[in-house]
């Protein structure tokens, strides 16, 4: 990158470099993969009483955040295939329904009027938006859209954000779990991991309706439950939560959300990598084991095997290495600068050779066998587990 690049390319542009959201989505567009980030100001906007989104306009929203990445703050339009939206599906029906949900949604923040009085403001996140047109059948095309200078004035503002994954988005099938996941993320970003919110702000947070699941009982039940069991399964994290009782009343909660150790996180991975049709059946431990008679490998062998690959991978380098295709043996300062830029980021100021150490202890055999996607995130899951077990050095 050119150092005309580092100044944010142009001089109309440097109100960005305030926007710590932005640089942050902008780095992860550049770099591909599933994550990408959404700004705080909006996971944390409210929605209208009465008001809310369905799950599959929720995914279209992050859709288009993860589309616009960097550049969400922008008076620009924005363009997304409608083949990245359908999934599968093969008419774009829905794709107008989702366009036009969000158009009418409003959501609302606290405002001064023109007096200085407190108030309440109200907004819609989309200004504009244009799909086009088929011709003689063809389900190929674009849609194209336009944020309201509200939406890019909270992303402008966002110092904070929610690192979030695209298959995790996808794979929610309640938009409650949706939005409680977007809560997670960000306080886990912030290692701010507590929420406590009354039953007002959590109606509002989450899109419930003021009539829907009036007893506390169906509300658990029916949202909190379900969202806890898709969180827990697709997620970097898990989350649990107390009940504050005035009398009989449950008056306020208090979510906690912890990072996943590294084994969890390696089945979080392997689990979004799974067809999403026997999703629940995996969740309720449902799925019969099938047995495969034949002969079987000494534990003891195996270690010795992964261990000798291990130390092959994990040798000093000459000639230029993949990165995260192995774990190295010794410190990462040298040789795993991409492992210790991990460990940095996330391990709160704890010694990261020394995280390493606790990692391959408790890994063991199992760390021969990862790489890639699945060993980066194995490693960053446990360094923000550690950090949330023993807090700031």
């Amino acid at each position: 990158m050119g150092e005309s690049d580092s100044v944010l390319i142009a001089d109309d542009e440097n109100e960005v470099s305030s926007a710590r959201a932005m640089r942050v989505a902008a780095a992860l567009a550049r770099k591909g993969g599933e994550e990408f980030v959404k700004p705080g100001r909006l996971v944390e906007v409210r929605f209208v009483r009465g008001q809310s989104l369905s799950l599959t306009a929720s995914r279209l929203l992050a859709l288009m955040i993860l589309t616009a990445g960097g550049d969400a703050w922008r008076d620009v339009s924005h363009r997304m295939r409608k083949s990245d939206i359908r999934r599968g599906h093969k008419g774009n029906e829905r794709i107008v329904d989702m366009l036009e949900e969000l158009h009418r949604t409003l959501f609302a923040e606290d405002d001064k009027s023109w007096r200085g009085k407190r108030a309440t403001k109200r907004f819609s996140l989309i200004q504009a938006s244009w799909e086009e047109v088929e011709e003689e059948g063809k389900e190929t095309g674009w849609i194209e859209w336009q944020f309201t200078p509200d939406a890019r004035r909270l992303i402008q503002e966002s110092q904070t954000y929610a690192v979030m994954n695209r298959q995790a988005v996808l794979g929610f099938r309640s938009a409650y779990s949706l939005k409680l996941y977007e809560e997670g993320a960000l306080r886990l970003h912030r290692r701010q991991p507590i929420w406590k919110v009354d039953m007002v702000g959590l109606r509002a947070a989450l899109g419930i309706d003021p009539e829907k699941y009036a007893d506390f009982a169906q509300l658990r039940r029916k949202v909190l439950q379900v969202a806890k069991a898709e969180i827990d399964q697709l997620a970097h994290f898990t989350v649990e939560w107390n009940e504050i009782r005035r009398g009989r009343a449950v008056i306020e909660l208090i979510f906690r959300f912890a990072p996943k150790d590294a084994p969890a996180q390696i089945e979080t991975v392997d689990e979004l990598a799974r067809h999403a049709s026997g999703r629940k059946a995996r969740r309720e431990d449902s799925v019969e084991d099938l047995a495969i008679a034949g002969p079987t490998v000494a534990p003891e062998l195996i270690g010795r095997l992964v261990a000798d690959a291990t130390s092959k991978l994990s040798a000093p380098d000459r000639v230029p290495r993949e990165k995260f295709a192995a774990f190295p043996l010794g410190s990462l300062r040298y040789g795993g600068e991409e492992f210790y830029k991990v460990g940095v980021e996330h391990g709160g100021g704890w010694d990261v050779d020394g995280i390493a150490e606790a990692y391959r202890k408790e890994m063991g055999t199992r760390l021969g066998s990862l790489k890639g996607v699945k060993l980066e995130r194995s490693w960053r899951g446990f360094c923000e587990s550690y950090f949330s077990r023993r807090g700031r050095p």
